[in-house]
């Protein structure tokens, strides 16, 4: 048995969405600081939240997680991944093994509203066809990971204004 499947399988986070959800950014998997910390982009040089208070113009970076998720459920945005559990290594959305899938089938039907797919990374971003087929407005945003250092935090929110 190798190492990693020896390892505890990782658990992702519940869905941050509500009846007024009209935007759901999807990432891949949560890093290590995120599961340490139990909050999505938890990691000090993640850009995710530095992106959205610029797209959203609202200083999310400021704020306790608690009020930072009220904020952007506020603008009709949720959070949520493309993998409910996987064996990982590491931070790296290449070091993801045997991932599950989060159940997406209720989506349409539980939240009426929403209608726009963004995903964060090309790792997300593999199942846009899947979300095109069902009907939602889909959205590749660069990721806002720190191993994502191709694009300057610029260059990224050109195309994260998308969002909106």
């Amino acid at each position: 048995m190798t190492q990693l499947e020896e390892a505890p399988r990782l658990q992702g986070f519940p869905a941050v969405i509500d009846k007024n959800t009209t935007t759901l950014i999807l990432g891949s998997f949560p890093g290590e600081a995120s599961l340490q910390e139990q909050q999505y982009y938890a990691h000090p040089r993640n850009q995710f939240w530095r992106l959205l208070s610029a797209v959203l113009n609202v200083d999310l970076v400021v704020l306790p997680y608690p009020q930072r998720l009220a904020g952007i459920k506020a603008h009709g945005i949720g959070l949520w991944d493309i993998f409910d559990s996987c064996l990982r290594q590491g931070s790296l959305d290449s070091a993801i093994r045997q991932q599950q899938i989060n159940d997406f089938s209720a989506l349409q039907q539980q939240y009426p509203k929403l209608h726009k797919l963004c995903f964060n990374g090309k790792t997300a971003g593999k199942v846009q066809g899947h979300f095109d087929k069902a009907g939602y407005q889909t959205l590749v945003l660069p990721s806002s990971s720190p191993a994502n250092a191709q694009m300057s935090f610029e260059q990224k929110l050109l195309l994260w204004q998308a969002i909106l």
